[in-house]
């Protein structure tokens, strides 16, 4: 079975034992699982003196020929000669400036920069769908920052139902307007469960950001997510009422 034959509490049970078997290898003694979970307080690890005074590369700083860094030449490197064999036109071999596939120096007329950054009431998608939801939902769905002149320009007030799209597609958000932002910038958190409204332009209805980012890596080196490298357009909704479906059981449950 899936479960292994666990209930969710065992499965927690189960987690915070490794958490605690490490942690004693560490020197930190956590409290029995019964005790901690009665509590339902933080548990804060008390930091060790010797983590207090870590200093990244002390070693090759105080000796560097004894204590090499995992370079090619040892040291710190400002060119690469390995990256450099690689050829790669979107990763030189030094640090250097690239400009981006969109921003604001490419940006039609209206676009602002879109920030795809991590929420703090979840983990990536987990939890999107908990009790946590109604502490940031607006207007229902994930909420977008933007900046007060930006929402003035659109007509734009606090708590509105807004549409944000471009070439890529298009997602409904919660307004939050705010001076907190820069102009010519909006932030919605990545993480919210995609649904897609495909009667209506495959609108998705509760604000996945992905649906608008692109699906191409930061480069072919480091192959990370460039979530943030993307511009739209956003304007206040005055679409039809579509009711969210993120969150219902599918079909065959």
């Amino acid at each position: 079975r899936f479960t292994e034959g666990k209930t969710d509490l065992q499965w927690l049970e189960t987690f915070y034992q490794i958490a605690s078997q490490r942690g004693a290898a560490q020197g930190v003694t956590l409290p029995p699982f019964a005790e901690f979970w009665k509590a339902n307080q933080l548990f804060e690890m008390p930091e060790s003196e010797q983590n207090a005074r870590f200093v990244r590369f002390a070693d090759f700083r105080r000796d560097p020929e004894n204590h090499p860094l995992k370079t090619e030449s040892g040291k710190i490197v400002i060119y690469s000669e390995r990256i450099a064999s690689f050829g790669y036109a979107d990763c030189p071999p030094h640090p250097a400036w690239l400009e981006p596939d969109e921003w604001h120096g490419n940006a039609q007329p209206g676009q602002l920069q879109l920030l795809s950054a991590h929420p703090a009431h979840r983990l990536h998608s987990q939890l999107n769908y908990s009790a946590l939801r109604e502490q940031y939902a607006v207007a229902g769905r994930e909420p977008i920052a933007l900046n007060s002149d930006d929402a003035k320009a659109r007509g734009i007030n606090h708590g509105d139902l807004v549409r944000v799209w471009n070439a890529r597609g298009q997602v409904l958000a919660g307004a939050v307007v705010s001076d907190g932002i820069r102009p010519g910038v909006f932030c919605i958190h990545q993480g919210a469960w995609p649904d897609l409204a495909l009667d209506e332009g495959g609108i998705c209805k509760n604000g996945a950001v992905n649906v608008l980012t692109k699906d191409l890596p930061s480069s072919k080196l480091g192959n990370g997510c460039a979530g943030n490298t993307a511009l739209a357009w956003v304007e206040k909704y005055e679409g039809p009422a579509l009711t969210l479906t993120a969150f219902d059981p599918p079909a065959s449950s």
